[in-house]
């Protein structure tokens, strides 16, 4: 017995020094393309803005400190901490860490103890059953008998160890790892489009209470109006039809309010949401009126080349293609022969006080090659499904990369037009205001007609409303930019 033990022993080892081949393609990370330069037309705009540079982007994770608003902040960290796909995302990660052990476990040898006890009949209607019920009457076994039924106890293990000689089980932790970098990615890009809903519902709902505090200013000017037009009605210097068109503008002004006040209950909604709370669980926090956070001076955003290192979803496409790379050689090693080294030893006994004697002890041992034959093309057809996966991954990959270049170019053209916009719109109130005290005093004093103050009031009134809109949307603007850039995961 100590021989084929002795053999197991030594081939344990020899297994292992064979399996140093490992089949199938190895994966080479693969090189981003990228332009040495943003495109022309969005370095243009943003460059008339005087805002944006192509210096090195520093800490991106922290997007939000560039706003220098601390209530954004604070709504940032502890949506970070709260939010609900990002806890799922975080579960996923887990998992596919689980996996990967699954897989790895398949690299060691497995050792299982039992215990067990039966009880045995064979029937004598077989050649075995007949042969042992009739021992005692064979010439020089006399007196022997072979009990029938007998009891039989036992108390042993069972190991086994596949021989990974062509690297099956290596691919399959690679792909495994591969898949947990992936997931790992994969949660950073869930929590860059979260604190970016989080950036874009906290603008919007200080741009609608800005646009807010607008209309109520507009409603005071107009209810000013109506008691001049009614001052002068009353003094006979003008008609009723001046004190009716205040009135309806007064009235126009106040309907604008219902809908400013639905939205910003919808942002502060929406920002519970994301901080996984009730609905209005923030109104007394943010329900009072703050400036929109502005914009800092400059904005770096490096070269094209750093998307490849700082987008999630570019590093999970990377990812996703070397698990596929590796699911090529699981596929490869399975048209190969497949070893394993098994042994099975321990005692058995018919009763259990002879359990545990020497004589009682039993061993089975060898190994065991397992080569495939014919599978119906099975195997083959796998290989060209994992090959044709791998392919898919790698324009999977170019895909992500493109799609990263186009919406950091159109969020630089966004955010360079919304600027010159909010420069125009900014010199077009001012002058509206200046038009808006001329009119009225030329009113007041009869030169012109009443509806020359209207026109005036209701220019000035859209324009500062637009004005509005356009900061917020600068703001929102740099989100987006951020967000393309692939900042937000590296500190939240």
């Amino acid at each position: 017995m100590r021989k084929p033990l002795v053999t197991l022993i030594l081939a344990g080892p020899l297994a292992a020094a064979l399996a140093a081949c490992t089949v199938g393609p190895d994966f080479k990370r693969p090189i981003a393309e990228t332009p040495a330069q943003w495109s022309p037309s969005a370095a243009t705009t943003a460059d008339q803005a005087s805002r944006v540079t192509v210096a090195a982007p520093g800490d991106a994770g922290a997007w939000w400190a560039q706003f220098n608003d601390p209530e954004l902040t604070s709504l940032i960290q502890r949506t970070a901490a709260a939010n609900l796909d990002a806890k799922q995302a975080v579960l996923r990660i887990s998992e596919a860490r689980a996996q990967r052990d699954v897989a790895a476990a398949a690299a060691w040898p497995s050792l299982d103890a039992n215990a067990g006890v039966q009880v045995n009949r064979l029937s004598e209607s077989t050649p075995t059953g007949a042969l042992f019920s009739k021992v005692g009457s064979i010439p020089g076994l006399k007196g022997v008998s072979i009990p029938n039924p007998y009891d039989q106890y036992q108390l042993g293990f069972d190991a086994s160890w596949e021989v990974d000689l062509f690297g099956r089980v290596r691919r399959s932790v690679e792909a495994a790892k591969a898949d947990t970098e992936a997931q790992i990615e994969d949660s950073r890009a869930v929590l860059i489009t979260t604190l970016g809903d989080v950036g874009r519902a906290y603008i919007d709902l200080r741009g609608a209470q800005a646009k807010r505090q607008l209309v109520v200013a507009n409603i005071a000017t107009e209810r000013d109006l109506l008691d001049l037009a009614a001052q002068r009605r009353r003094a006979g210097l003008s008609s009723q039809v001046d004190v009716v068109r205040a009135a309806a503008e007064t009235s126009s002004a106040e309907s604008q309010l219902p809908a400013l006040d639905r939205q910003i209950t919808a942002d502060i909604n929406e920002l519970s949401k994301l901080m996984a709370l009730e609905p209005g669980a923030l109104r007394g926090e943010l329900e009072a009126s703050e400036p929109i956070p502005p914009t800092p001076p400059t904005v770096p955003i490096g070269l094209p080349a750093d998307l490849a290192r700082r987008r999630p979803d570019i590093r999970e496409a990377e990812a996703r293609l070397h698990a596929a790379t590796a699911r090529v050689g699981v596929a490869v090693a399975n048209l190969y022969p497949d070893v394993t080294l098994t042994a099975q030893g321990g005692f058995q006994s018919q009763t259990v006080p002879t359990l545990a004697n020497w004589a009682s002890r039993f061993l089975v041992a060898g190994p065991t090659v397992s080569l495939p034959i014919f599978e119906g093309g099975r195997l083959r057809a796998t290989v060209r499904l994992q090959d044709a996966q791998a392919k898919e991954a790698a324009l999977a990959y170019r895909g992500a990369v493109l799609a990263a270049l186009h919406e950091v170019d159109n969020a630089l053209a966004a955010y360079g037009a919304d600027q010159a916009r909010e420069v125009s719109l900014a010199k077009t109130v001012a002058r509206n205001r200046e038009a808006v005290e001329l009119a009225r005093q030329r009113y007041a004093s009869g030169v012109a007609d009443f509806i020359d103050v209207l026109d005036a009031e209701r220019t000035q009134q859209q324009n500062a409303l637009s004005l509005a809109d356009a900061t917020a949307s600068v703001s929102t603007d740099l989100v987006v930019l951020y967000k393309a850039l692939g900042g937000g995961w590296q500190t939240a």
